[in-house]
């Protein structure tokens, strides 16, 4: 599993790996996790033409046996000689709610490799007092930590964001902070560092130690003070447009609107696909941050006339201010462009209650 705090990078990070596989002639069956459902990882994932399989609803410690099934169907449509699974960034306690039970109860069918859990390296510098800025309240620092507590490497990624100083310090503090854990440091924009976590994950498996203790009740109120929303749009313009600018643009409004009404972006991704052409022509942008930029990671080859665009915002705040910033966006959507909503979805993720929970493997 690669896990992290939502922003981290996970599904570069999961895209990466499972190009490293295939190119070393391994089949590899990707398993998404998302609260809602309409996921962008999905589609992103997709898009590249790997074998996904994604499980919404609930986070995979609580949707373990969909999380079963989810491998059940890869394996009989491909095959796979790997299985990378992408948790919800909001969920912990991942160790005694399913790589345990995996091994208990299907320990002849699958190895389990050590836990990846990402970060990244602007949030993570914030939440250990390294550097100021925007930052979530204590409860949901709560879920932050513990994902790093139970980690068996932690690795900063997008290690070009920071300046080598302050990296070395954010490596030096986690290192003390959750000495269980190996820390490493990736970009897996351009490579830097990926074939030694790569070596990590593939040549080893998850060591058997002490679960960690969790208050489930901070946990259930770090989430539930986290909005959700997912949403699916039709574009249509009047003639055709170009992906960049029309994302720029709604990714801006989006942040302008949450950062008045002090919600604390945790991650914002959009894609947009035409309604036409090859499947795997699929714009996306990023932003994690409310005083980041919003980030085009992949653009359309070309113009279109129409377009799926997929929105999945997660912010410390209100559901309905989220839901505000999108509709508001998309009614000062560019001149000429009209956009119909299809599918609108936005909450507070409930309180976890795993399938399962092994404390120890004897």
């Amino acid at each position: 599993m690669i896990g992290g705090f939502l922003g981290a990078g996970k599904t570069t990070s999961v895209a990466a790996l499972a190009e490293h596989l295939s190119a070393t002639g391994r089949k590899v069956g990707l398993i998404t996790n998302d609260q809602g459902r309409e996921l962008v990882d999905t589609a992103m994932l997709r898009s590249k033409g790997f074998a996904t399989e994604e499980i919404p609803g609930g986070c995979f410690c609580c949707r373990f046996n969909s999380l079963v099934d989810a491998a059940g169907r890869l394996t009989e449509s491909t095959r796979p000689d790997v299985f990378i699974a992408e948790p919800v960034g909001s969920c912990t306690d991942l160790v005694a709610t399913v790589t345990y039970p995996l091994r208990r109860i299907y320990g002849d069918e699958f190895s389990i490799a050590p836990l990846s859990v990402l970060v990244d390296p602007v949030r993570a510098a914030r939440v250990f007092g390294l550097s100021e800025g925007g930052q979530f309240s204590e409860k949901v620092i709560y879920i932050y930590r513990k994902q790093l507590e139970e980690a068996d490497l932690i690795v900063i990624n997008k290690t070009d964001l920071l300046e080598p100083n302050t990296l070395a310090a954010l490596q030096a503090k986690l290192a003390e902070e959750f000495p269980n854990a190996e820390v490493l440091q990736i970009s897996a924009r351009t490579g830097e560092g990926l074939e030694t976590w790569f070596t990590r994950i593939t040549d080893a498996e998850q060591i058997a130690r002490n679960v960690m203790e969790v208050d489930y009740e901070v946990y259930a109120e770090g989430e539930a003070l986290l909005g959700w929303l997912n949403a699916t749009v039709q574009l249509a313009g009047t003639e055709e447009f170009e992906a960049r600018p029309v994302l720029q643009q709604l990714a801006g409004t989006m942040q302008t609107h949450l950062s008045e009404q002090g919600a604390e972006i945790a991650h914002l991704k959009m894609t947009l696909s035409p309604d036409t052409g090859l499947g795997g022509d699929v714009a996306i942008i990023n932003l994690v941050r409310n005083d980041f930029v919003p980030e085009l990671s992949a653009d359309l080859d070309a113009p279109i006339e129409s377009g799926q665009l997929i929105i999945n915002l997660r912010a410390e705040g209100d559901p309905e201010t989220l839901c505000a910033a999108v509709e508001t966006a998309l009614a000062t959507a560019p001149a000429g462009l009209a956009a119909t909503l299809d599918h609108l979805e936005h909450f507070r993720p409930g309180k976890p209650e795993p399938t399962h929970r092994v404390t120890d493997l004897a």
